[in-house]
């Protein structure tokens, strides 16, 4: 019974000697590469008339992936992506365009896009005195 106990307390160290390390390298495996080669950026984009957020229906919604490549429900997703990358990411850096004239007529127009771009939590909202002065800031970014 001696030699049964002492053939098993070998057994078993010899098997968490050898499996153990093994383990221990398959379940560090997948945080040691990276998923991707580049940074998660994914939007989405919503509008709808109204002086805010919080009180505006959104009107339409549509989806921004720009890494690896344009993608989403956005008509015009490599536009938007390029206009994006013009101005680093930053939203608030979006100026309006100087050869468009709108008229004054106040009809608010809300803007969010929440996500990540380029692994940077993004929350952005604005809103535009019109659908002219929204476009012309926006240009293909936010005609949808």
């Amino acid at each position: 019974m001696r030699n049964t106990a002492r053939w098993a307390a070998a057994f078993g160290l010899t098997a968490v000697a050898v499996c153990g390390p093994l383990t221990g390298a398959a379940v560090a495996a997948p945080d040691a590469a990276p998923a991707s080669l580049y940074a998660p950026s994914a939007l989405v984009l919503t509008t709808g008339h109204g002086g805010d957020a919080a009180t505006a229906a959104p009107e339409r919604a549509v989806t921004l992936g720009c890494a690896p490549g344009a993608s989403g429900t956005h008509p015009a997703a490599a536009e938007a992506c390029a206009e994006l990358r013009g101005v680093g990411g930053d939203l608030d850096a979006l100026k309006a365009r100087e050869d468009v004239w709108c008229n004054k007529l106040y009809d608010p127009v809300v803007i969010t896009v929440q996500g990540v771009w380029q692994g940077q939590r993004v929350s952005y909202e604005r809103t535009f005195g019109n659908t002219c002065e929204r476009d012309a800031t926006g240009g293909s970014l936010f005609a949808f």
